[in-house]
């Protein structure tokens, strides 16, 4: 573990590994956060002052759970945690992602091809979760902020597809497709024999977790309840599918 004593946290933007005594003491107030988060309720206030409740709603909904993600202590227990942080950014992709898709016009969505927005978020999913990239998100707050960004981006990308396209077999099989690709990452976590990110390797342990068992538990977050949301709108869609088919038969 010499990997773990190393290993600076100094410019990790939810900063270091907190003890379970002081987590709920570790709120984040940074102010390009909190000045973010009220400039995007600015602006998705005027942007939808004419829009249905519904996509009011869904806004609010993701703006609501964003602001929890980032400025609640889940933002310092993704530092210790791998778990948390994979379980924030299975929330922010497949939670805050659809909400944001349902907020936006649904036209955006009925004609958006849907291969970009699978290539584009399956390999931003991969990317942030292999050991050196995820691990260069601690050095430096931009890097955390590309990272959060791109997942949360280019998964509200995919949604707006899965949820508006009005080609209801390839919308559930993209939503498939999506779904495989990250059960298949979680179960390379279950199983890998190793731990394989450093920034872990020493704050498990005051949770009663080693790094091992940290991450094999990130994979199971991944490999199961992450993929519920995208499975569900897959049977949706391919459901959805044959009937179309059945009434066009009959």
């Amino acid at each position: 573990m010499d990997q773990a004593s190393a290993f600076s946290f100094d410019m990790s933007y939810c900063g270091s590994p907190p003890s379970p005594a002081e987590l709920l003491g570790r709120w984040n107030f940074e102010p390009g956060l909190i000045t973010g988060l009220v400039l995007t309720a600015l602006v998705g206030a005027v942007l939808l002052r004419s829009a249905d409740i519904g996509r009011k709603a869904a806004f609010a909904g993701a703006w609501g759970l964003a602001a929890v993600l980032f400025v609640s202590p889940l933002c310092a227990l993704t530092v210790a945690l791998f778990s948390a942080r994979v379980g924030h950014h299975v929330l922010l992709a497949m939670v805050v992602a659809p909400l944001l898709a349902l907020a936006l016009p649904p036209r955006w969505g009925r004609v958006l091809p849907l291969l970009p927005p699978l290539a584009l978020s399956t390999i931003a999913l991969w990317l942030w979760h292999a050991p050196d990239f995820y691990t260069a998100a601690f050095s430096h707050p931009g890097i955390y902020w590309a990272m959060q960004l791109s997942l949360l981006g280019t998964f509200t990308w995919l949604w707006l597809g899965l949820i508006r396209n009005g080609s209801v077999l390839p919308a559930g099989v993209t939503a498939l497709s999506s779904a495989i690709q990250m059960g298949l990452l979680g179960a390379l976590l279950v199983f890998a024999p190793t731990p394989l990110y450093v920034p872990h390797f020493s704050g498990t342990l005051a949770y009663g977790f080693s790094p091992l068992d940290d991450q094999q538990l990130a994979g199971l977050i991944m490999w199961v309840p992450a993929n519920l949301p995208l499975m569900v709108l897959a049977l949706w869609r391919l459901v959805a599918a044959l009937d179309s088919r059945q009434t066009a038969a009959s």
